[in-house]
């Protein structure tokens, strides 16, 4: 079903069919994973088939070293309302700040599939700048 919606959002936004896993591609690779581009956000297409999630995300930038409470509050305020269905989280592994947006993945339509991705790139690109701007004085 994802990959019937990646392949459908992929021809319809970019016209374009790379191979599976690569940027772009309009079909998950072996782990459930895939790439988009959409804009300047490059956005993660994740299948959690254990948890039944579909989890959409775009890295924004890394974890700041000073600063961390007000730099947490204000992610943390941000996602209350201004993220709209997405929220900002932080991946440990790889100590980097995402805005991500989770569905269950029975019942998920296409236009919701569209709605997300849609989401988490316009809150990453709304916000990626700003925060980096705000919190790295950059």
């Amino acid at each position: 079903m994802v990959n019937a919606y990646l392949a459908r959002y992929t021809a319809g936004s970019q016209g374009g069919s790379p191979s599976p896993g690569e940027p772009g591609s309009s079909a998950l690779d072996e782990t459930g994973y895939a790439q988009l581009q959409h804009g300047s956000a490059t956005i993660g297409v994740n299948v959690l088939e254990a948890q039944g999630v579909l989890m959409v995300f775009s890295p924004i930038m890394t974890v700041p070293l000073s600063g961390r409470e007000a730099f947490y509050r204000r992610l943390l305020e941000l996602s209350f309302i201004t993220t709209s269905d997405a929220a900002f989280a932080i991946d440990k592994a790889r100590n980097e700040v995402v805005v991500r947006c989770l569905r269950r993945l029975s019942a998920l339509d296409y236009e919701e599939f569209e709605d997300i991705v849609a989401t988490v790139s316009q809150v990453a690109d709304t916000w990626d700048d700003a925060l980096l701007r705000e919190f790295r004085g950059g």
